[in-house]
């Protein structure tokens, strides 16, 4: 509020009329603001929240435990991690790379409990046996593939379309 002390000019006295410099506003304003701060304080996360809070964290704190426990066993053990996942990368990459021919052949050679310089050593004559049960099974195993495709083509159509969803 501008005052002046000039009594002439007393008729011309203005006051400021701001929202925010009415005492009324102000006091609503207080009460307001104080009123929020305890409605803020007294809303608090419930109680089942936060038992679920500690209960991740205890979940993260076992994961974390078992991880270290895992890292120092593997560091202090003889066989190295990555040995074992390159020994089977190596082991698939090989079986892959065989013709169906000597994967039957390995599957007959374990189903009989031979091994492959075992089978070197017999006589010709059950090599050529062993040779002919080989391409009899591959022959077989082909057979079974071009019959399930020929059997039922649309359903094979089907099955393929499916299969690229």
């Amino acid at each position: 509020m501008l005052v002046n002390n000039n009594t002439q000019a007393m008729s011309t006295v203005q006051q400021i009329k701001r929202p925010d410099m009415d005492p009324a506003n102000a006091a609503a304003s207080a009460l307001y603001s104080g009123a929020l701060q305890a409605a803020q304080q007294s809303v608090t996360v419930p109680s089942a929240q936060k038992e679920l809070d500690k209960a991740s964290d205890r979940i993260d704190e076992a994961f974390a435990k078992t991880r270290v426990q895992l890292q120092t066993t593997a560091s202090a053990s003889d066989v190295p991690a990555t040995g074992s996942t390159s020994g089977a990368r190596a082991e698939f990459t090989d079986y892959m790379t065989k013709s169906p021919a000597e994967r039957i052949r390995d599957q007959l050679l374990k189903e009989r409990g031979l091994t492959l310089e075992e089978l070197n050593a017999m006589p010709v004559e059950q090599q050529n046996a062993f040779a002919k049960e080989v391409s009899e099974r591959l022959k077989q195993q082909q057979d079974q593939q071009v019959a399930a495709k020929s059997v039922n083509p649309q359903a094979q159509v089907l099955k393929e379309t499916l299969a690229a969803i």
